[in-house]
């Protein structure tokens, strides 16, 4: 269950830095709003993974997970660009999560 709990956590950890980048410095308001309340529940659930799962490997996923999606998102919805060595590392980001869940 925490395990979930830590995936979850780390798809609103995209969801805040998407309404970061939404938010145009805070000046719209319901991006703003939106970015309050993915970071709270973010926090929230990677707070209640961390009761079982231990606490280097819970951040190094969850903000692994933040890193991967935030970076996808830009991607797609916001013309980031995509070069080779990006996608490798975006793709030895994936191999670390992974490898940090079948190590704990």
């Amino acid at each position: 269950m925490s395990w979930l709990l830590l995936l979850f956590a780390g798809l609103f950890e995209v969801g805040f830095t998407t309404c970061l980048k939404l938010s145009d410095g805070f000046s719209k308001p319901w991006p703003s709003v939106g970015f309050i309340l993915c970071a709270a529940i973010s926090f929230w659930l990677l707070t209640k993974a961390i009761h079982t799962i231990p606490l280097g490997t819970a951040y190094a996923i969850w903000s692994g997970i933040g890193a991967l999606g935030t970076a996808l998102v830009g991607i797609y919805a916001f013309g980031d660009p995509t070069g080779t060595w990006r996608l490798v590392f975006l793709t030895l980001l994936i191999a670390s999560i992974i490898g940090l869940k079948l190590a704990s």
